[in-house]
């Protein structure tokens, strides 16, 4: 029955041709009706059924117009006599009834027409919205609106269709397109751009019909990508620290089993490439006067780079940034100007992350993530290498406290060897041979005895080197530990210290009490022993000491206007110092930028802390670390 329903009638010649052709066998099927039942011939009626076909696919004139030749075609070949022989009577009520009936019949096939073409439309737009669900399920979002969109231009026949979201942004268009908001008209989720030349009645379609099911899609696919999305940025979570963890626990095997620090380092940088592959990674340890070495760099491929000493920091760079903040960085060096900028882009990189190592609250160094290509650096790279460089700085702690352990046991037993063999060289070089020449003196006194004077002059000569030796005996002990601090504590001793220096020397004395006797003798040794280098080494003309205690510690600073420059490892005494506060749980640091002297500044934790005016707190806090040196 769907060709008597047709979405678009025929053209109307071949309505009147089919016409004529329905009411030729109309009335050739009446003849033979005729011929076969001479007694009870066939009414007009048969003709009303081409009336009702014509008129249910070309409408109401078109039927009339049948009826009427119907009328004249049955009247003329069988409505006696012979020939045609019209009647108002017969043969226009005939046409009255043909021309109501075939009213009626347009009407009811306009309206069976109409349900029909309302199916057909809806079918069609279940289909479009099945195909552009079916389309989401099999993409991605991204995907998703691209595919639909190139389905719904080739399916609907237009010039261009746009479908996107609507905060993606506005769009290429041309002035004219049609834009139709998929949802909320003030808070559409998406919008669908038709091109200029689209029919109205397509986009009445899509606003009437097709809108509310594209938004149910639509948002049906939002919420399946934001559940893909948190699914997949968990998965990735998982994983990375899956992989972080695996790292790490690597690092701590290499620490626990005693590996050398290089190794470690090697290691560190080895696993930060696995984290960030296709970047350049590298460790980084600050060194002093503004330079930095590179213990261990590798490059985008992971091969291992060699180290690369004493390099100069540039002021756009990742490492001096760090440096001045002490906090993680990103730097682009495709939108920084400076010399460092250009030679980072010289070699290749373009972007770079850093984030600093810090062991024992003192910043050691910075793991760095570079990209040689114009791509951003993963967004999550600050926060991997931040919990990161977290263990790694204590397994750096570790390595480097295990090496300072077994250096500092090995400096201790060579300095208690050497201070034997000291002791036994002064005592043999000065004492034993003067108590030889005594006792020489005192057998030639023996031998001479009846000379008056010559005997007073050996005992004078006697007396004498008994007094040296005294003094020498008395010298010796006081090196060995000053008799004085233990009778009059750390005043009178540094006091007596700053008078026998090569160098004038003033000191500012702030301790209003007696210390503990391991801290006054390790005061003792650092003053003497920074005396001691500032008269050999400074080249300066004036020194200052300042010792203060509080309840809680003592500060010691000495500070000279030499040459500076001074390296804390290249010597054993600073060393050795170091050795004696750090045993006491203080701090040893040396500032010596060149030509602007050197400062030593040590702080020593107070066991034993008897309660002390409440000045001497604010007193010593408000002490500087440094002074410039006059």
């Amino acid at each position: 029955m769907a060709w008597l329903l047709p979405a678009k009638p025929p053209p109307i010649p071949i309505g009147v041709l089919t016409a004529v052709v329905v009411i030729g066998l109309e009335t050739f099927l009446v003849g033979l009706l005729r011929s076969a039942s001479p007694e009870a011939p066939p009414k007009a009626v048969v003709y009303m059924l081409g009336v009702l076909a014509i008129t249910s696919v070309w409408g109401a004139p078109l039927g009339i117009a049948t009826a009427l030749l119907s009328t004249i075609v049955y009247n003329y070949f069988y409505i006696p006599p012979a020939g045609l022989n019209l009647t108002a009577g017969q043969d226009l009520t005939q046409l009255v009834i043909f021309a109501v009936l075939a009213l009626f019949g347009s009407g009811l096939a306009s309206v069976a027409r109409a349900s029909a073409e309302d199916a057909r439309r809806r079918a069609a737009e279940a289909q479009i919205t099945a195909g552009v669900a079916q389309i989401f399920l099999r993409n991605d979002l991204a995907g998703g609106l691209q595919a639909a969109s190139r389905f719904l231009t080739d399916r609907l026949r237009l010039s261009s269709a746009s479908l996107a979201l609507a905060d993606a942004g506005p769009a290429d268009a041309n002035a004219g397109d049609f834009v139709i908001a998929i949802g909320d008209e003030s808070h559409p989720i998406a919008r669908l751009r038709l091109a200029a030349d689209t029919p109205p009645a397509t986009c009445r379609r899509f606003r009437n019909h097709l809108r509310g099911p594209l938004e149910v899609v639509l948002r049906t696919a939002l919420d399946r990508e934001h559940l893909l999305s948190t699914l997949r940025g968990s998965q990735a979570r998982t994983e990375a620290l899956l992989t972080e963890q695996t790292a790490l626990r690597r690092v701590a095997t290499l620490v626990a089993t005693g590996e050398p620090p290089a190794h470690v380092f090697t290691a560190v940088t080895a696993e930060l490439h696995h984290l960030f592959a296709g970047f350049r990674t590298a460790l980084i340890r600050y060194q002093p006067h503004g330079e930095a070495l590179v213990v261990s760099e590798r490059d985008e491929n992971g091969s291992l780079l060699p180290s690369r000493p004493n390099q100069s920091v540039g002021a756009e760079s990742v490492v001096a940034t760090i440096a001045r903040t002490a906090n993680p960085v990103q730097v682009d060096y495709d939108a920084v100007h400076g010399p460092t900028a250009e030679q980072m882009r010289r070699i290749g990189v373009h972007r770079g992350v850093g984030v600093p190592i810090v062991v024992e609250r003192k910043l050691w160094g910075v793991a760095v993530v570079m990209s040689h290509q114009q791509i951003a650096v993963p967004a999550d790279a600050e926060a991997r290498l931040r919990a990161f460089t977290e263990l790694v700085a204590t397994a750096i702690a570790n390595a480097e406290t295990r090496a300072a352990l077994a250096a500092s046991r090995s400096r201790l037993v060579t300095a208690a060897d050497e201070a034997r063999r000291r002791i036994e060289r002064d005592l043999h070089d000065g004492a034993q041979q003067r108590i030889i020449s005594l006792a020489l003196h005192l057998r030639l006194a023996e031998g001479t005895v009846r000379d008056t004077a010559s005997a007073r002059q050996l005992l004078a000569e006697t007396v004498h080197s008994l007094t040296e030796i005294h003094q020498s005996l008395s010298d010796l002990a006081r090196g060995i530990h000053p008799a004085l601090l233990v009778q009059g504590g750390i005043g009178p001793v540094l006091r007596t210290l700053a008078r026998r220096s090569a160098v004038p020397v003033e000191l500012d004395l702030r301790v209003e009490r007696r210390l503990p006797e391991p801290v006054e003798i390790a005061v003792y040794y650092v003053v003497s022993e920074a005396l001691t280098n500032i008269a050999k080494h400074a080249q300066g003309s004036h020194a200052c000491v300042t010792v203060a205690a509080d309840q809680r510690r003592v500060r010691v600073i000495v500070r000279d206007d030499g040459v500076g420059a001074a390296d804390p490892k290249a010597g054993t005494g600073l060393v050795g110092l170091r050795d004696r506060v750090e045993a006491l749980g203080g701090r040893l640091s040396v500032t010596s930028p060149p030509g602007q002297g050197t400062t030593l500044h040590v702080e020593i934790p107070l066991a034993e802390s008897p309660r002390v005016p409440s000045d001497a707190s604010a007193t010593i806090d408000a002490m500087p670390a440094s002074h410039p040196m006059a």
